[in-house]
């Protein structure tokens, strides 16, 4: 029996809930979908609000926003999203960026190992639900709007209220229609059962009152031989009389009878419209611009995309066993054994290591390693900062270069390293390259691409300089395919390797494609890695707006690397502190011994990078540094005395006109003065009024 939705109408709250669903600015961090594309913006915050018992169906894409297929694929979502936004009280469109740190639990929560992956969740799914996955090759309009149908008739009661019936209607039902509907056309759409038209037309309609949309299949032979049906598809219109006639169309196509049918006198919209938003308001801050050179790696780079590999392409999978066992044991060796980082992050690094061969069985949980990766049983000295902060690899846009670009460079930077030191085996960076992107890399369509080049061309490469040239031609044939497919910016800003490269062996020049040239390499040896050293422009001011103030901005901080610290520093620090030992001991009797930072230099632990900070001391501490060294040197201490008495009264002073110019604070005295004159003046008047006053009562 079919299901019986009198007309397209829907329960009257939804449309009040599809408004609020639009219009609500979720926070979602900056990804591939605006709410102007028609799709809600899922987030961990709204994904069970919108997924968990919804009247409506659910398409969901589960997307990362660097993923080089997800931005090729997403075109053609919007456009899905457009081509259905009729259906929506039926069937919503919903999106999820699973690069963001703030989703990733989510995502992992549903399962999902590769992007995009597209489910459906049928209507009133129950909290739990991973929902159905649509065929990896299925990547058309057309294909995903059918595969739409099919899951949606295969919806399970209770069936959405707002959906009208998709089964072929018969000649019984047709002839008892108008006594239980009220609807002033019933459309017949004549068609094979192969044909989606009749259904999709049906979705059209579904917000329009006073017509009604049902397929009729060709095997209906009674029906197609009333209606006189010679050409299929085709539509009839039926009266409640029992009259029909053909609808006059210029093809036959699902636009047509569309545009046909909402056409038709009587035909309207019901409830409202479906909102449009021309914009998106968003929670998330988008990083600034860091300045830095192309032609040079950063540490930055090579720790975050650790960080992304290990905490949320892994976090995927809750059980790793078998061959994707053996990927992460050779990744994570050829990290502790090449990655030339800094000493806690390649101490954590060999401590996988020892941990992943310390295992007996042929699997492991991810919720183990995550808990040897986070050091939980405090290992000294060995941790991987958490967070990403891109520099090298930033993009124009959010979702172009980073993550990609990040692991492009760190294996450039492994079969340098593996060059350099001389490893034995040529193909050890580069297999175990290939295994990690076959087994955890999150592009499941990139992931193909590389593993087809590796198989076409890998087992030439037998030379550890063979090794880094082959990873660089392959690099730049990914980067010339993404320029010829989609015309953007490719993830290493256009760099190539030379097609034939010079190579100084032992005072001969020869030109090979596989010799790699010394100036390749060096940009990607460990000595010429840089460190973040970028004074970034700070916004959040120290006081609040108050019209007159002059701000000052908080320090700038100087991120580099804790190496640097040392080398730089360390030996002075030992030395200066050996040499005023004795002299220190005198003094702490006379001066109040304050903790301040060595050699004008604040230290502070960057929590994005896990790298030092140095931060210039403020201003106000130079006096109180030099009185200090003055004291070391056996300088009389009166000097550092009074200026620790102008110090306090300098600060006294910065208190008292904070934010304030000398020309306002002459202003100031300038108003007190006059406001002061003006009291005194009239002080005088009145008390000289009243002494008038006194005199003439006095007078007889």
């Amino acid at each position: 029996m079919a299901r019986r939705c009198a007309t397209s109408r829907f329960t009257d709250f939804y449309p009040v809930f599809l408004c609020l669903l639009l219009c609500f600015p979720f926070p979602a961090e900056t990804g591939l979908y605006t709410a102007s594309d028609q799709i809600v913006l899922l987030s961990q915050e709204n994904v069970d609000s919108v997924l968990v018992n919804s009247t409506a169906a659910m398409v969901v894409e589960f997307y990362a926003s660097w993923c080089g297929h997800c931005i090729a694929f997403s075109p053609s979502y919007k456009e899905l999203a457009r081509d259905t936004k009729e259906w929506k009280p039926a069937v919503n469109i919903a999106a999820m960026d699973c690069a963001s740190d703030k989703n990733k639990k989510v995502c992992k929560d549903f399962k999902i190992e590769g992007y995009p992956t597209i489910r459906f969740f049928h209507a009133y799914s129950e909290a739990g639900s991973i929902g159905v996955s649509y065929p990896g090759n299925i990547r058309d309009v057309s294909d995903l709007r059918h595969k739409t149908i099919d899951y949606l008739e295969g919806n399970k009661d209770p069936w959405p209220p707002a959906c009208p019936p998709l089964e072929p209607i018969s000649q019984a039902e047709i002839d008892v229609f108008f006594e239980t509907n009220n609807a002033q056309y019933l459309a017949l759409i004549v068609e094979n059962a192969n044909s989606y038209i009749g259904r999709e037309v049906t979705l059209d309609l579904l917000q329009f009152e006073n017509i009604a949309v049902r397929r009729v299949l060709d095997s209906e032979t009674s029906l197609v031989t009333k209606l006189g049906v010679t050409d299929f598809p085709s539509c009839y219109l039926y009266y409640p009389g029992g009259n029909f006639t053909r609808l006059p169309v210029n093809a036959e196509a699902r636009k047509y009878y569309f545009d046909a049918l909402q056409g038709l006198p009587g035909v309207v919209r019901s409830g409202k419209a479906a909102v449009v938003l021309t914009e998106i308001q968003s929670n998330s801050t988008e990083e600034p611009w860091r300045p830095f050179n192309r032609s040079r790696v950063y540490m930055a780079d090579l720790e975050s995309a650790l960080h992304y590999s290990l905490r949320v392409e892994l976090a995927a999978h809750d059980i790793i066993r078998g061959k994707a066992l053996n990927a992460l044991n050779k990744y994570i060796s050829v990290l502790a054994k090449y990655f030339p980082g800094r000493p806690v992050v390649v101490n954590l690094l060999k401590t996988l290591e020892s941990w992943l061969q310390g295992q007996t069985e042929n699997l492991i949980s991810y919720k183990s390693f995550e808990t040897v990766l986070d050091n939980t049983a405090q290992v000294p000295h060995a941790a991987l900062p958490k967070g990403v902060r891109w520099v090298g690899c930033q993009g124009s846009q959010p979702h172009f270069r980073r993550y990609p670009c990040g692991v492009w460079t760190l294996f450039h930077v492994l079969t340098v390293q593996a060059n350099g030191t001389g490893g034995s085996d040529p193909l050890e960076v580069l297999t175990a390259m290939r295994n990690y992107v076959h087994h955890f890399f999150g592009c499941r369509k990139c992931a193909e691409h590389f593993e087809n080049m590796a198989q076409e061309s890998l087992v030439d490469v037998n030379t550890l300089p063979s090794a880094v040239l082959w990873l660089w031609s392959r690099h730049n044939q990914v980067n010339n395919r993404i320029a010829e497919e989609e015309e953007e910016e490719d993830d290493e800003g256009g760099e190539e390797a030379p097609a034939a490269a010079a190579d100084e062996v032992e005072g001969k020049t020869e030109a090979t494609p596989w010799k790699v040239s010394r100036g390749r390499q060096q940009a990607y040896r460990p000595s010429k890695i840089l460190g973040m050293k970028l004074r970034e422009k700070r916004y959040d001011r120290r006081f609040p707006s108050i019209i007159g103030m002059k701000f000052r901005d908080k320090a700038d901080d100087i991120v580099d690397l804790d190496s640097f610290v040392n080398q730089n520093f360390k030996d002075k620090a030992l030395q200066l502190a050996a040499l005023s030992r004795v002299k220190q001991r005198t003094l702490q009797t006379k001066v109040e011994q304050e903790h301040k930072p060595a050699f004008g230099l604040g230290m502070e632990l960057d929590a994005a990078l896990g790298m030092m900070g140095l931060q210039p001391v403020d201003a106000d501490l130079e006096l109180s540094q030099q009185g200090k060294r003055l004291q070391k040197r056996e300088l009389s201490g009166h000097y550092f005395e009074r200026e620790v008495k102008l110090r306090h009264k300098g600060r006294w002073m910065s208190a008292l006109s904070i934010g304030f110019s000398n020309l306002d604070i002459s202003l100031c005295i300038f108003l007190y003065f006059l406001s002061s004159m003006c009291l005194l003046v009239m002080y005088a008047f009145f008390k000289n009024r009243l002494r008038r006053r006194r005199v003439k009562l006095s007078l007889p």
